[in-house]
């Protein structure tokens, strides 16, 4: 199964705003699983996608401000498949 979450042309701000609203729904997820977990192992890689994530963001935002273009072409597609 395939989801498309983004597909066009978009302006710049338009496209950093879906997609900081994207990551941020993702970081706030692993913040409340590693509310409800003990286990180190699994907090510490919850807290480094969360940083990764951040990055992500950060590296979006300078391509997106150094970009010659106010249009930005996006096209995002998540597969689902039982395991």
């Amino acid at each position: 199964m395939k989801i498309t979450l983004l597909k066009g042309s978009f302006a710049a701000k338009d496209l950093e705003n879906i997609i900081t609203e994207m990551i941020r729904i993702k970081i706030k997820y692993h913040e409340e699983k590693i509310k409800n977990c003990d286990e180190e192992e699994t907090i510490k890689m919850r807290e480094n996608r969360i940083i990764k994530l951040q990055n992500e963001l950060k590296d979006l935002r300078s391509f997106l401000s150094s970009a010659s273009t106010d249009i930005i072409n996006a096209d995002a597609e998540i597969e689902i498949s039982k395991s």
